[in-house]
């Protein structure tokens, strides 16, 4: 069996990375690779859609056990040389007997059995047809992808256009992957099973046949649109809703957005993760903002009013007391963010600044200044 992916090295982390560190990597590769600002990098696209799939997997605890139990089979990275392939047995014994894994009894929360999530890991096509035995109506799948959001319309909230790849029933076969009026056969790799199994010493993994993509039947001639897949991927634009408030890694859900489902089942869903912009002026801790204005010497030492924009847009006016030291704050109560009932401050903070160079008249006012304080230059 070939070698495949292996998401701890997707995302350059230990298998025995924290929860925490799993998702400051995934944000920094995301921000990195993004498409949107590698517009001109086709590789930079593969790269986040494969951080994305990693992610999708290890970055959420319960999935992440599941990984980690195949993984510890030896599931992705084959059994100690590779076994054979069969569509009965193969060496490890007969498919569903003593000693083998079905993939299709594994579920992780909401993505159908683990020979959907890792069918192309194993060198098959797309998860997500019959299997082995009758199944009913099934779930569509999951998709994820990460969004930058401006740091305005995350503080205050509105919306932002995203295209994302989905997966739609083939319009040309309506996800039967025969040409029009081809008709379909036993698949001679399964033998109509709809699995195969690989498989060394006293175990097998059973996987969806990569011929007939877990069907059982082959079409006796395959649809030019999708290569006999039943399904294409199309790219569609989505308004994404931010909510107020929304920070970096917060996650919203769009329910029925995703991938279509097979047998009548329910469409699956978007989830987007949050990567908030940096702002120019404004910087943020928890629901305060913090505003550095520039005051110069003169209104630092003798005193001062400042007009300071707030995040709407409108303006609050400062008093700057007499003897303001660089870094002094001041606070505007309820000019911060709002989220779910909270409302956080206006930090202003005040950054003395000194120029570069005087006049010779100022450098005379400057030094009786000085002298008439006491203070040696």
């Amino acid at each position: 069996m070939a070698q495949t992916k292996d998401y701890y090295n997707v995302l350059g982390v230990s298998a025995t990375a924290t929860q925490d560190e799993i998702k400051k990597q995934y944000r920094k590769l995301a921000k990195k690779y993004h498409p949107d600002t590698n517009s001109n990098d086709p590789k930079a696209a593969e790269r986040f859609k494969e951080i994305s799939e990693a992610y999708q997997t290890v970055g959420d605890a319960e999935k992440r056990k599941q990984y980690d139990q195949m993984r510890q089979l030896g599931a992705f990275g084959g059994f100690g040389g590779g076994g054979a392939r069969t569509a009965g047995g193969g060496r490890g014994g007969p498919a569903g007997g003593p000693g083998a894994i079905n993939m299709d009894d594994i579920d992780i929360g909401g993505l159908g059995g683990l020979g959907d999530l890792f069918g192309s890991m194993f060198g098959g096509g797309s998860g997500g047809g019959a299997r082995s035995r009758p199944r009913g109506p099934q779930r569509g799948q999951d998709v994820e992808a990460s969004l930058e959001v401006p740091f305005r319309t995350a503080a205050l909230g509105g919306t932002v256009p995203v295209q994302l790849e989905v997966t739609e029933e083939c319009p040309t076969c309506h996800g039967s992957g025969g040409a029009p009026g081809s008709k379909m056969q036993t698949c001679p790799e399964c033998h109509g099973r709809g699995t195969v199994s690989f498989g060394q010493g006293g175990f097998a993994v059973n996987r969806p046949c990569p011929n007939c993509l877990g069907k059982g039947q082959v079409p006796t001639e395959r649809c030019p649109t999708c290569n006999g897949a039943g399904d294409v991927r199309t790219r569609k634009t989505v308004e994404i809703k931010v909510p107020a408030g929304a920070d970096t890694g917060t996650r919203v859900r769009l329910r029925g957005q995703g991938g279509k489902g097979a047998s009548g089942g329910p469409p699956g869903d978007i989830i987007i993760t949050f990567t908030v912009q940096d702002d120019r002026f404004f910087t943020r801790d928890g629901l305060d903002l913090i505003a550095h204005v520039p005051i110069n010497i003169a209104q630092a030492t003798l005193g001062s009013r400042v007009s300071v924009k707030t995040l709407d847009g409108k303006k609050v006016a400062i008093r700057i007391p007499p003897g303001t030291p660089n870094g002094k704050r001041f606070r505007v109560r309820g000019q911060g963010i709002s989220r779910d009932g909270s409302q956080g401050d206006l930090i202003v903070e005040a950054d003395v600044t000194v120029p570069e160079s005087l006049t010779p008249e100022q450098e005379t006012a400057m030094k009786a200044f000085a002298e008439a304080g006491g203070l040696k230059y």
